[in-house]
C-alpha cells in the first residue's frame, strides 16, 4: 500500500476480506480534528453492508487501498450501525465541495479561492494518515469556464474545517451519478437536510425521480416540497405512476390538485386514476403501464419491446395482449405470455397464438392479502389488473407488493451507536 491515498478515489469501491470475497463498498472516509494545529488525522472508512447497513472501519485493520478495492486485515467486522461523532468529519459529507482559500506558496498577497475536489492522506513515521494535502478546483467566477485543479498542502488552506455555508454540490454529484438510485437515496439519507435537499435540487429531473423512488415517504415529501411546484411536476412526470401517486397521497388534497393540473396531462391521468383507489388494492399499487402489445404482434417485436432499458426486470418479465387501444385501459384483455415463452417460440410467431390466459386475473378491488396468496400460489412476478369489463388496466408487480407490505419505515436507518469494539 502507497504512502499517500486520495479520499475520494476510494469512494464506491469494493472491500474485501482477506480471502478475497466482497463484504461492502466504501461510501466515506471518516478524519478527526485535533484539539492542535496538527493536521487532522484519518481515522478510518465508512462501508455499506448488505441491507443497506453502513459501518465503521478503523483504518488500521486495512491493508491495501488501490484503484481494485480496499483490503481489510481481518473477516471480523463490528456491524453496529456508523454514527459520526462531534470532533469528526466525513469526506463526502462535510468536504467534497467545500470552498476554501488557498494561501500563497510564499505567504504574501491574497489568497486564492476554490472548492475541494479531494482530500490526501499520509502515512507518518507513527503509522497515522493525516490528511496533508487538498486538491482544489480554482473559482474562476465564469459561468462559461472551469477553473483548473491543483493541490496544496494542508497548512495552505483555510476553511477547510469550521461553519461553513459555501459548500456547493458539484463534486458530490460526480460521486453519487455512479451509484445505481437505490445506492443513491441511501447517502442522501446520511447527509443533513439542509445539504440533502440542496443536492437532490441539483440532480436532474430523470434522476432525482429514480432517487424519490427509493427513500422513505417522508424524505421524498421533504425534498418534493422544498422545489418550486413546476420543478415538482416535471419530477413526478418522470416517476412511475404508481410511485407519483404513493408520494402525491402523503400531500394534502389542495398540493395534490396543484402539481396534477401542472403535470402533462397524459402523465397526470394515469395517476389521478390511482389515487381513486382504495388502499391496500390492486388499484392503489399497480402500475398503469405494463408492456402492452396487441395479439398480432410479433414475437421479435416482444422480445424487442421487453429489452428496452428503461424498463425494471419485474415490468419486462412478462409481455400483456390485450386488443387495441394498448394503452391502459385498453381492449379486451387476453392474457400474458412470458419472457422465458418469447425465447422457445420463432421470432415470426404472432403473440395470439401462444397467449396464456389460464390465470384468472384480479379486480381493482382485491385485497394485498389475497394477491400474495396468488402470487405466492402461482410463482409469479407480475398479475393483470382488469375493469367490469375485461379491459386491463394495469399490473401488480411484486416490487409493488413488497414495497406495500413491509412497514411503512422499512427504508429508515437505524441509529445504533458506534461501538469500537470489534464483533465477530
Amino acid at each position: 500500500m502507497g504512502t499517500r491515498v486520495y479520499l475520494a478515489r476510494l469512494a464506491g469501491l469494493p472491500v474485501f476480506d482477506p480471502n478475497g470475497d466482497r463484504v461492502g463498498r466504501v461510501r466515506d472516509a471518516v478524519v478527526r480534528l485535533r484539539t492542535t494545529n496538527r493536521p487532522p488525522q484519518v481515522v478510518g472508512l465508512v462501508a455499506e453492508m448488505a441491507l443497506r447497513r453502513r459501518i465503521f472501519l478503523p483504518i488500521g485493520r486495512v491493508t491495501s487501498m488501490d484503484a481494485e478495492g480496499v483490503v481489510l486485515a481481518s473477516g471480523s467486522l463490528n456491524l453496529r450501525r456508523f454514527e459520526k461523532r462531534p470532533n469528526e468529519l466525513l469526506l463526502v459529507e462535510d468536504l467534497l465541495d467545500r470552498r476554501v482559500t488557498i494561501l500563497p506558496e510564499d505567504g504574501d498577497g491574497p489568497g486564492s479561492p476554490g472548492a475541494v475536489v479531494d482530500i490526501g492522506m499520509d502515512l507518518n513515521r507513527n503509522n497515522e494518515w493525516l490528511v496533508t494535502r487538498v486538491a482544489v478546483r480554482e473559482h474562476t467566477g465564469r459561468l462559461a469556464r472551469r477553473g483548473h485543479v491543483f493541490q496544496a498542502e494542508y497548512d495552505r488552506v483555510r476553511g477547510l474545517v469550521g461553519p461553513t455555508d459555501t459548500q456547493g454540490t458539484s463534486n458530490l454529484l460526480a460521486l453519487l451519478e455512479q451509484m445505481k438510485p437505490a445506492d443513491m437515496a441511501n447517502a442522501l439519507q446520511d447527509l443533513p437536510d439542509a445539504r440533502r435537499n440542496e443536492v437532490a435540487a441539483a440532480l436532474s429531473d430523470r434522476t432525482l425521480a429514480d432517487v424519490l423512488e427509493e427513500l422513505p415517504e417522508h424524505d421524498q415529501v421533504e425534498i418534493l416540497v422544498r422545489l418550486d411546484r413546476e420543478r415538482a411536476a416535471d419530477v413526478l412526470e418522470r416517476m412511475d405512476p404508481d410511485d407519483a401517486a404513493d408520494l402525491l397521497g402523503e400531500l394534502p388534497k389542495a398540493e395534490q390538485a396543484v402539481l396534477l393540473d401542472l403535470m402533462e396531462p397524459e402523465e397526470a391521468d394515469p395517476v389521478r386514476q390511482l389515487l381513486d383507489y382504495r388502499p391496500g388494492t390492486a388499484g392503489s399499487v399497480m402500475t398503469s403501464e405494463p408492456v402492452i402489445l396487441t395479439p398480432d404482434a410479433t414475437v421479435a417485436e416482444a422480445l424487442a419491446r421487453i429489452r428496452e432499458p428503461e424498463l425494471s426486470p419485474v415490468v419486462a418479465a412478462q409481455v400483456f395482449v390485450a386488443r387495441a387501444p394498448s394503452a391502459t385501459p385498453t381492449g379486451k384483455y387476453l392474457g400474458m405470455v412470458h419472457f422465458q415463452r418469447l425465447l422457445r417460440e420463432p421470432p415470426a410467431s404472432i403473440l395470439g397464438g401462444i397467449v396464456d390466459n389460464d390465470l384468472e386475473p384480479l379486480r381493482p378491488e382485491t385485497t394485498l392479502a389475497e394477491i400474495i396468496k396468488q402470487m405466492a400460489t402461482y410463482d409469479l412476478v407480475a398479475m393483470p389488473v382488469i375493469d367490469s369489463t375485461r379491459r386491463l388496466v394495469g399490473a401488480v408487480t411484486v416490487d409493488d407488493v413488497l414495497d406495500h407490505s413491509l412497514p411503512r419505515d422499512w427504508r429508515e436507518r437505524d441509529q445504533e451507536p458506534r461501538n469500537d469494539e470489534v464483533t465477530l
